[in-house]
């Protein structure tokens, strides 16, 4: 609460200009009436087996709840009981298996009572009071003051509730709202299926809380209050559903002067007294005043349509990597005859306009933002925490690490759930473009035969089992999210399409109605999408790689998923794995399995084969973990350049699988649960870069891949090659330019590479130069021997690398490293922000790069920052490498 507040505070000192403006045309108002507050403190509940009394009873004061549990809200049932350690932490070792399982405790187990009391006066004559539950999982009934709300239980997970409770209001002001919250109807049985035996897709809800590949099952499959609960009051007319829609007509640069674009708004206006009230529905933007003079009749709602308004050289909102997220405030109103503002909405407007054609050369489609065709650079996303603990914050840092990734899309896959106004927040605010499933799965949707299912597929065809329920929450929340400008695709579901009665209705009558600015696409590897003509899915691979399949294995045209390994580094490893499970996999080669401890296994660990070994067979885990970065960082780098370095040619986009883990697994991630980032997420930093200089491993062809709308031009590259001593040879330099959205080839370096890495590997280090002399961006490969082997790194000696470190600002800490220039190049070293007491590293932390490596005789400077309450005095810089010994760094002041 105190940070929304602190939020809004900060939008509004933001907007004071644009309000200055508006009360020009406006005049002044009384803005007392319209007030909303969350809920989400001293909430009580107990299991529906201890209590006695009926909700009506609950919900007066009159029942205590002094002996129930604290819960959580928004939470879920198992959230409460992880916080009032009545069940250990699920993310700990094996410790879910300690949890009792839904499937076979019965719904009952995990029906629970939530009561909150609340404190708010009988509202003026006229003015309206509601309670509002943004997502409910999976039925409930709700009392208020020893009045039922619910007619009948208020079923689905993704429907959204609101009640008008001024007349139940307190005399004394003291109220309290009851809620018994029903499991979902059918919890599945979690036999080690993708999505258990599929059963779980029967609702409306979450398909991965009966477990997946790289999840294990939640034991309460998410019951609870678990979304948002606020008291919203309002005078009497209030404003429902605001529609947003901007036009950028024709093909725009990111910046310099631009044509108009056009601001269309309309909202619905609900009258919930018995008189008719005549106002005005409102909104300022950018110091264009645009109004209507509405009547409503008593008890009735209205559609309303504003004039559209022609912003006149508009800042416009680009993808990451594009060009600048501009978002316009905007304060939608409803100010009645007596001048008093009855409702109000601000909204964050991003004006852009989102188009997308075939490309007939890759046979895709492409995505088109304000005209200008987008290389697709993005990740797979299930939820930010398994357990739906979401928060602002959390939901900052993990897209901000997807834009330091240089990635400028999330797809949000449909076997979780559609996300919540505050992540797409953060996608306005970073530049990702959202590319959002509807609820469904391939894999529990029937479209493969698959013995660990229950029902046959033509009967998995027809989930959900309530279809009028699924169309009445996709309305809603299409409603819900439809103003973000981050928000460009929907899908039917991921790898298959929803039933063809809910198809057809998304096609033909609620995006069309709802939201028809947005390309909708029926599966996430539809054919409509990306022409499939090599059989299977339509997406990966997956899975460890040779570095040369990125290159030169041609893959699906706009690849909704192609992914690798993601082990985190050794830190990140003793946060949930015990000591005596700290066991190194085994890789046979013969076989070509992994023999791996019981909770990696757990924990969904997916091998790196002989990947590792090639840098020394690992003395421990911790030389395990270290070597597996190396790896990671190849991987990822890798895979961002071989697809770019077709684009337009081969592919219009790739999707990687995936980007984050909503908990403790050990697969398929750049950042771990707790927001600490692995070797990943800095190989796409590099290979996603928006401008990049890169070496094909198969043909030693180095090119330069432009993602921006611009030339670049008299740049100079220069490619050198870097023994294990440090002695450097020059093998080209040559003057380039690349025009837009392409990639160049120049020349290739296979055979002088190869000559040079013979014996003991080498290194290649590609650089560009802008007029200045200044380095524009660098990148360094490492060259295995003629063995694929990296037999010179293992003999690597150390390099003398000095580092100092200060601070820029309150909360942004400066690195410098420079390596001398008479030994051999300190490679790929990691940073850290540390607590100097508790030795710990802070979290969550950004770093401008990491996992660096320095030339002799060169210097870089790395940006760290972060948004903690840790004293400056306590921070430290830790500082290790691959030939560079562990340091503590001070940070001067």
């Amino acid at each position: 609460m105190k940070n929304q507040l602190a939020g809004k505070a900060a939008f509004f000192k933001v907007s004071i200009v644009s309000f200055v403006i508006a009360l020009i045309a406006f005049q002044s108002t009384d803005a007392n009436a319209q007030t909303k507050y969350e809920l989400n403190e001293g909430w009580k509940c107990a299991p529906i087996g201890s209590v006695k009394q009926s909700g009506t009873e609950l919900s007066t004061p009159a029942v205590s709840t002094q002996a129930w549990l604290p819960a959580v809200v928004p939470g879920t049932v198992l959230t409460t009981l992880i916080a009032d350690k009545k069940v250990p932490d699920p993310f700990f070792g094996m410790n879910n298996q300690k949890i009792p399982d839904i499937y076979k405790t019965g719904r009952d187990y995990y029906t629970y009572w939530f009561v909150k009391d609340f404190t708010e006066a009988q509202p003026k004559t006229g003015d309206q009071v509601y309670l509002n539950f943004r997502g409910v999982n999976y039925s409930c009934d709700v009392f208020l003051n020893g009045h039922k709300l619910t007619n009948k239980p208020h079923t689905g997970m993704f429907l959204r509730q609101s009640y008008n409770i001024t007349k139940w209001i307190a005399k004394n002001g003291s109220n309290r709202v009851a809620v018994i919250v029903y499991p979902p109807d059918v919890v599945g049985n979690p036999n080690g299926g993708q999505g258990g035996d599929g059963t779980i897709a029967r609702n409306v809800g979450i398909q991965y809380t009966a477990g997946w590949d790289w999840i294990q099952p939640i034991r309460d499959r998410n019951t609870g209050i678990w979304d948002k609960v606020t008291i919203e009051k309002t005078g009497g007319v209030r404003i429902k559903d605001p529609h947003i829609i901007t036009l950028v007509p024709g093909v725009r640069q990111s910046d310099g002067p631009q044509q108009p674009a056009i601001i269309k708004v309309s909202a619905t206006l609900e009258n919930a007294t018995g008189q008719p009230i005549t106002g005005e529905l409102r909104y300022n933007l950018d110091g264009n005043a645009v109004s209507k003079k509405v009547t409503l009749k008593a008890n009735s709602s209205l559609d309303v349509q504003l004039n559209d308004l022609s912003l006149k050289n508009p800042k416009l909102w680009w993808p990451n990597g594009y060009g600048q997220q501009h978002l316009y405030p905007m304060h939608l109103q409803f100010v009645t005859g007596a001048n008093k503002i009855s409702d109000q909405h601000d909204i964050k407007v991003g004006v852009r306009q989102i188009t997308t054609e075939w490309n007939t050369k890759t046979e895709s489609r492409q995505i088109n933002i304000n005209g200008q065709k987008i290389f697709i650079k993005g990740g797979n996303w299930i939820v930010s925490d398994e357990l739906l603990r979401f928060s602002d914050m959390r939901y900052d840092a993990e897209v901000r690490f997807h834009h330091d990734m240089n990635l400028n899309l999330i797809r949000v896959w449909g076997g979780a759930l559609i996300e919540r106004p505050e992540f797409y927040e953060a996608c306005d605010k970073y530049g990702m473009l959202v590319f959002q499933d509807m609820w469904g799965s391939g894999d529990c949707n029937g479209r493969w035969t698959d013995p660990m299912k229950l029902d046959d597929q033509w009967t998995r065809r027809k989930y959900p089992d309530d279809h009028g329920l699924y169309l009445r929450s996709i309305e809603d929340q299409v409603k819900l999210i439809r103003n973000y400008p981050s928000l460009a695709i929907w899908c039917g579901g991921n790898e298959i399409t929803p039933p063809e009665d809910i198809l057809v209705a998304l096609r033909d009558t609620i995006m069309p109605k709802l939201d028809n600015t947005r390309w909708l696409i029926p599966y996430s590897n539809s054919e409509e999408m990306s022409r499939n003509v090599m059989g299977g899915n339509g997406d990966g691979p997956y899975g460890i790689q040779p570095l040369s399949t990125f290159w030169a294995h041609k893959t699906y045209p706009f690849n909704s998923e192609v992914g690798s390994v993601g082990v985190s580094d050794y830190e990140s490893l003793k946060r949930f794995i015990p000591t005596q499970n700290m066991v190194l996999p085994e890789y046979d080669a013969a076989t070509g399995k992994t023999k791996t401890d019981s909770v990696w296994d757990y924990h969904k660990y997916i091998g790196y084969d002989d990947f590792i070994n090639k840098y020394g067979k690992p003395k421990n885990v911790q030389d395990f973990a270290t070597k597996a970065q190396l790896v990671n960082y190849d991987q990822y780098r890798a895979l961002m350049e071989g697809f770019s370095s077709h684009m337009w040619d081969w592919y219009t986009g790739t999707i990687i699988w995936k980007t984050q883990n909503p908990w403790t697994a050990m697969r398929g991630q750049m950042y771990d649960y707790y927001l600490d980032p692995n070797a990943c997420l800095y190989g796409l930093h590099s290979g996603s870069e928006p401008l990049h200089i890169m070496y094909d491993p198969t043909d030693g062809m180095v090119m330069v891949a432009n993602n921006t709308f611009k030339t670049h031009s008299n740049m100079l590259l220069v490619a050198k090659a870097y023994d294990m001593d440090g002695k450097e040879r020059i093998l080209s330099q040559v003057f380039s330019d690349v025009t837009p959205s392409t990639t160049k080839r120049y020349f290739s370096v296979k055979e002088e590479i190869a000559k040079l890495a013979k014996d003991k590997g080498a290194f290649l280090s590609l650089q560009l130069f802008d007029k200045d002399k200044k380095a524009i961006t660098e990148n360094i490969y490492w060259i295995a021997d003629a063995d694929g082997e990296y037999s010179g790194l293992q003999k690597m000696h150390q390099a003398n690398l000095t580092a100092s470190a200060k601070y820029l600002s309150n909360n942004k800490v400066e690195v410098t490293l420079t390596n001398a220039s008479n030994g051999p190049l300190a490679f790929f070293n990691r940073l850290s922000l540390v607590d100097s007491e508790t030795k710990q590293r802070v979290l969550p932390v950004f770093y401008s790069d990491n996992y660096v490596s320095v030339l002799p005789g060169e210097e870089k400077k790395v940006v760290i920052d972060y948004n903690s309450a840790t004293d400056k005095n306590n921070l430290v810089i830790s500082l290790g490498g691959w030939n560079v010994a562990e340091k503590t760094i001070q940070i001067n002041k």
